[in-house]
């Protein structure tokens, strides 16, 4: 029994540690204006690659891994970069259009960037043989109120700070993204 607690345990904080990352990206993210229907639907979709992710680590084995990799972080940091700096910029411009808007393909490839790592740790938890259906349930669980808490905490502090939390925002994107280009 203390076996399946511990698993549980450890899995708990494997899934918050995943979460992080998606937290301090959707704080930027949440800097911008969003509707509550938006951010539920941003944090489901994020809590979703966050089982998805896992799962096709978990079967594709690192060989796999190894070559596209590199690749699949490259282009999540670059999407990152780009919505960063179009959001810092915007800060500056009297047009309150977004070039890239969390929704289609763009909340696809936002899911994706912030959800390479747990690709990489499902890797892992195919060869160690954990409880399969428990860890992806917690990481997609945790990752999304993660994000959804990121998001809300954005949102006020957008209130707080007015123009300067777009700067901000941008800010942690950019650099979050340059973290993903540079490793």
């Amino acid at each position: 029994m203390s076996g399946y607690i511990g698993e549980f345990i450890s899995l708990l904080f494997l899934a918050v540690a995943l979460g992080l990352d998606a937290f301090s990206i959707c704080l930027g993210l949440g800097m911008q204006r969003l509707r509550l229907k938006r951010i539920a639907i941003i944090g489901m979709v994020i809590g979703a690659f966050h089982i998805v992710m896992p799962s096709i680590g978990i079967f594709l084995g690192k060989v796999i891994s190894g070559q596209i990799g590199h690749w699949t972080e490259l282009a999540g940091g670059v999407l990152l970069f780009v919505i960063g700096a179009q959001m810092f910029f915007s800060a500056f411009s009297h047009e309150k259009q977004r070039v890239i808007q969390p929704i289609g393909a763009g909340l696809l490839l936002l899911a994706f960037s912030v959800s390479m790592d747990s690709f990489s740790v499902g890797l892992s938890l195919g060869i160690s043989g954990v409880k399969t259906a428990l860890a992806l349930g917690l990481f997609g669980l945790i990752s999304m109120f993660i994000s959804w808490a990121g998001m809300l905490l954005g949102r006020k502090v957008r209130g707080v700070l007015g123009i300067y939390s777009e700067i901000l925002g941008g800010s942690i994107l950019i650099g979050f993204g340059i973290r993903l280009i540079f490793g």
